[in-house]
């Protein structure tokens, strides 16, 4: 059967110094061990309780995907050798490939995807819009499942190959039955890693070993799909919040990848002849900034829009990548620009630092000074600048606003939290997403509606935001569906669910001749990579 698209359409090195103790010997035998700097540390292990990129690359490490997307953005079976589609549209049955095994020693069993899927369609924005359409899920035998549909949706492989967060990885049974709101106990996957829990040193290190059983596809590998063939016997993840004692380590040859060095530090890198950097997502990035729609100020669309016209986006992105545009892209488009739905109707004359008509806003809102609390991630080089930016912004514009710092990992677990902020809550958080995450209107949670009934952290609530996402979801000309976008370009710029602060390109680096086979993506893969000495 033919598959679908997802889509139609000059620096001295200094000395190092004592973080380099994180650094582990390398072990006496002679495995090989790919050592890795992230963009951050990796605290949450369960990939499905949150967004958070660290839980979605642990869960790329150890975990396996049914469906996945190519560098073409074609969806390929992955843990299913194949599928079937009933003739009335209504049923997908799914078949398991042989040869499938849990870190444990179990065998994937058809139990494990439903189980899997609909713990992931509780949580996930994508999954919930395809559990809607849902009559049923059940496993018709060990090695098959169906998916039984109330109507036609064409949306059913799509979501099933999500590349990016929350990405629908198969966990055993057991597992998945853990309610979406509390984290696994165990993390037990059957991908080409498999992790090892008695070395972990949260805030410190992750380790992966290589899983020997696992049995890769035979097709190459591209993008989340295909073979993964995990080539080094051992990843580590280290944890090194100094960028500069990061890229000299690299240098040095006591680690070998950083995902993504600051863009300050890029010239020190790129002067030397032994690192290769490249952009592995091609797609970019965007910026996202997030309000608290559940309590005061932001709980009135003027103020909301007010804080709109007095960010300047450009400064944002320079404060961010530097004055060079070859890293960076303004955007207002809520699904990304240059996609088939990156417009950006309805946001005229705002993110231009427009401070006098943010002042008029506030005046017709009412503002009465009510604190704007920013939490500001100082760890993390993507995230660390556009706090402070957006909060000189909204002061001029006559906001009060207390910029709130601390560790990523901080900010990932309050911002979960709905109180007011007296009692631990927030106004105003920053992420950054990767183009898969965004550029289609149903998995973008950005613009998800549900509120607290399912909603993203935030809780945007509006039912005609959901009655447009419905309408794409069900769509199939591609003319009508770039209306609805249009129409939900218009909506989300009259009610502010997010603000798009930026389209930018991050590059990663490793030590070239001894890191190689580096794959392309919207998250950082370590199958496919081999290391030779050096």
């Amino acid at each position: 059967m033919k598959l679908h698209h997802m889509l139609k359409g000059a620096c001295a090195v200094v000395a190092l110094s004592a973080p380099m103790l994180l650094v582990s010997a390398a072990p006496a035998s002679a495995e090989s061990v790919l050592r890795v700097v992230k963009h951050s540390s990796l605290r949450v292990l369960d990939p499905i309780m949150t967004t958070a990129y660290m839980s979605r690359n642990h869960g790329y490490m150890i975990y396996d995907t049914l469906f996945a997307l190519n560098e073409k953005q074609e969806i390929t079976p992955q843990m299913a050798e194949g599928y079937t589609v009933s003739a009335d549209g209504l049923t997908y049955t799914i078949t398991l490939r042989d040869g499938l095994k849990f870190h444990d020693g179990a065998p994937v069993k058809a139990e494990d995807a439903v189980a899997s899927l609909e713990r992931w369609g509780k949580r996930d924005g994508m999954g919930q819009k395809l559990m809607d359409f849902v009559k049923e899920m059940k496993a018709t035998s060990d090695k098959s499942f169906d998916i039984v549909l109330k109507e036609p949706y064409g949306l059913v492989l799509a979501s099933l190959s999500k590349p990016s967060s929350n990405v629908p990885f198969i966990v055993p049974k057991k597992l998945a039955e853990t309610p979406p709101s509390e984290p696994m106990p165990e993390q037990i996957g059957s991908g080409p890693f498999q992790w090892v829990a008695a070395q972990f040193q949260p805030g410190v290190k992750a380790v992966y070993s290589k899983f020997g059983d696992y049995k890769p596809r035979s097709e190459p590998a591209s993008w989340a799909a295909g073979g993964k063939v995990a080539k080094v016997d051992r990843v580590e993840w280290v944890t090194m919040p100094d960028h500069m004692t990061a890229a000299n380590a690299l240098l040095g040859g006591e680690i070998d990848y950083i995902e993504n060095p600051p863009t300050d530090l890029l010239p020190l890198l790129e002067a030397d002849s032994g690192i290769e950097l490249r952009t592995i997502n091609e797609l970019g990035s965007m910026v996202m900034l997030r309000p608290n729609h559940l309590h005061p100020p932001f709980n009135n669309e003027k103020v909301l829009q007010a804080m709109a016209y007095a960010i300047n986006q450009k400064d944002v992105m320079v404060g961010m990548m530097g004055d060079n545009e070859k890293y960076y892209k303004l955007c207002k488009a809520q699904f990304v620009c240059g996609t088939p739905y990156g417009v950006e109707t309805g946001a005229e004359g705002m993110m231009q630092g427009d401070i006098a008509k943010a002042k008029t806003l506030l005046q017709e809102a009412g503002y009465d000074g009510t604190p704007v609390m920013i939490m500001h991630p100082t760890d993390v080089a993507t995230l660390s600048s556009h706090p402070p930016i957006v909060a000189q912004a909204m002061r001029q514009a006559g906001f009060k606003v207390d910029l709130v710092a601390m560790d990523w990992q901080t900010l990932v677990g309050r911002r979960a939290k709905q109180d007011p902020v007296a009692q631990g809550g927030w106004n105003v958080f920053i992420t950054t997403w990767v183009g898969p995450d965004l550029m289609n209107p149903v998995a973008n949670l950005g613009v998800n509606g549900r509120g607290k009934q399912g909603g993203w952290f935030g809780w945007y609530e509006n039912a005609e935001m959901e009655k447009l996402r419905d309408a794409f979801a069900r769509e199939t000309d591609e003319a009508k569906q770039k209306a609805l976008v249009d129409e939900m370009s218009k909506l989300s710029w009259k009610t502010i669910p997010n603000l798009p602060l930026g389209q930018f390109f991050t590059v990663s680096a490793w030590r070239k001749g001894v890191v190689q086979g580096v794959l392309d993506g919207p998250a950082p893969f370590f199958w496919n990579i081999s290391k030779t000495k050096g």
